[in-house]
């Protein structure tokens, strides 16, 4: 039921970690080959000889026991809640293209504070995990969608913008605790950020995931609108029937041309199907849906 690229990203994900929990860690020869050709070494002299190691690293979830399992599990949930959302409004290839990048970007700032800061648990040590692609595609989305809210038990909805800050504030006040790789969190949120901006500014970093989805656009378009655009369009319709109901003089000339921009994307929906529409005319419905 997942959209392509979030399903191949689960799948792999989840089916390492199994064959890793019910045999590969068990078989000595082949746990030392994971743990030293394709976790994140830091070290200078290694990483020159592995550089694989860069993206590698992003799909293993190699601790044992529960801890293992949570963090296996709230990478994933994250990646369920945030990413899919993403896919459908940017393209599948974006959702592969920012999960790698960012995970290079982790690694890469991690092997940089090994070298300045060597003697600092937090920036050494192998790495492991997909923290950093993850945290690279919530920070990606709260940088294009600033009013993007999650709701939290306990405390209701916090800006998702908000939420990435305060975690890696925390990763960074408690990294004297030890075993987070807190240089591969910061440096994937570094570089989701860096992604959007990108994006924003109409370069496409993402071009080369393509390959991965080749074949798949003509069968898309005859696909029925999935659950997920459904919630979005039925979130515009009535945010358009709330705006038709207020005076004439109370809305601004922008709010007016927005309303105006909306009925001509859906009007276009309509006759040719939502996934007609352009990456911006998408990215205008998401922000009318949070008004």
């Amino acid at each position: 039921m997942q959209p392509p690229a979030l399903r191949a990203l689960l799948t792999i994900n989840v089916g390492i970690y199994l064959l890793w929990i019910l045999a590969f860690m068990h078989i000595d020869a082949v746990r030392r080959f994971v743990w030293l050709q394709l976790a994140l070494n830091p070290d200078w002299p290694t990483i020159l000889t592995h550089p694989w190691q860069l993206v590698t690293y992003n799909f293993l979830h190699l601790q044992s026991g529960f801890w293992g399992l949570i963090h296996l599990l709230f990478n994933m949930l994250w990646l369920v809640w945030i990413g899919r959302e993403y896919e459908e409004l940017h393209g599948s290839h974006q959702l592969l293209a920012l999960y790698v990048i960012a995970g290079v970007g982790g690694g890469l700032l991690t092997v940089l504070l090994h070298a300045l800061f060597p003697g600092v648990g937090a920036f050494g040590g192998l790495v492991h995990g997909a923290s950093a692609s993850v945290l690279g595609v919530l920070m990606a989305v709260a940088i294009l969608y600033p009013f993007k809210s999650v709701a939290l038990f306990l405390f209701g909805p916090i800006r998702l913008l908000y939420l990435v800050l305060i975690f890696l504030a925390l990763d960074v006040l408690f990294m004297a605790g030890g075993g987070t790789a807190v240089g591969a969190h910061l440096g994937g949120a570094l570089f989701g950020l860096l992604y959007a901006r990108a994006e924003q500014r109409g370069i496409e970093l993402g071009s080369w995931a393509r390959i991965f989805f080749q074949g798949r656009r003509v069968r898309r378009k005859r696909q029925p609108v999935t659950a997920e655009t459904g919630r979005l369009l039925r979130r515009v319709g009535a945010w358009m029937e709330q705006r038709r109901g207020m005076a004439e003089g109370s809305r601004s000339a922008e709010e007016r041309s927005l309303e105006e921009e909306v009925d001509r994307i859906l009007d276009k929906i309509s006759a040719h199907g939502y996934d007609s529409l352009t990456e911006e005319e998408k990215r205008i419905l998401y922000e009318a849906s949070r008004r």
